[in-house]
């Protein structure tokens, strides 16, 4: 059976635009990855909650998929910032395939923490307005 080569700039990239949904976990170690689906069954239990609460805020029934969201910044982070040779022997040791990541992942890496950081914030400044005054400022 030939081995697949896993490319660590799609899985940064699959991190960070579906890291909710754990597309990334699913690229890196296929169905069987339990990780992977506890991102993906944040959706169902988002949609539970609503069910559930439709009066109590957006955000406090999203909260699954909304700490999903932030922990996919996070690991595709990690993911981008380790190291080629670490990466090769990790995901790529039976294909010989040797990594040299270039600029688009230096690119990705730069928007991730941009978005990451921009949506963490809002997610606590919203928590916090929602907590100790009602949602008075939105």
């Amino acid at each position: 059976m030939p081995t697949f080569q896993k490319n660590k700039t799609i899985a940064t990239f699959l991190a960070f635009v579906a890291g909710s949904l754990g597309a990334h976990r699913f690229y890196l170690y296929s169905r069987k990855d339990p990780w992977g689906w506890a991102h993906l069954a944040s959706v169902p239990l988002a949609l539970l909650l609503r069910q559930l609460s439709p009066d109590q805020p957006l955000l406090f029934v999203a909260a699954p998929l909304v700490i999903s969201g932030l922990a996919g910044f996070i690991e595709a982070l990690v993911i981008g910032l380790t190291p080629d040779d670490k990466w090769d022997a990790r995901h790529n040791a039976a294909s010989g395939h040797h990594t040299a990541s270039g600029w688009p992942l230096a690119i990705l890496l730069v928007l991730t923490l941009g978005v990451g950081a921009v949506a963490l914030i809002a997610a606590i400044a919203r928590t916090f307005d929602l907590l100790f005054t009602g949602g008075a400022y939105g």
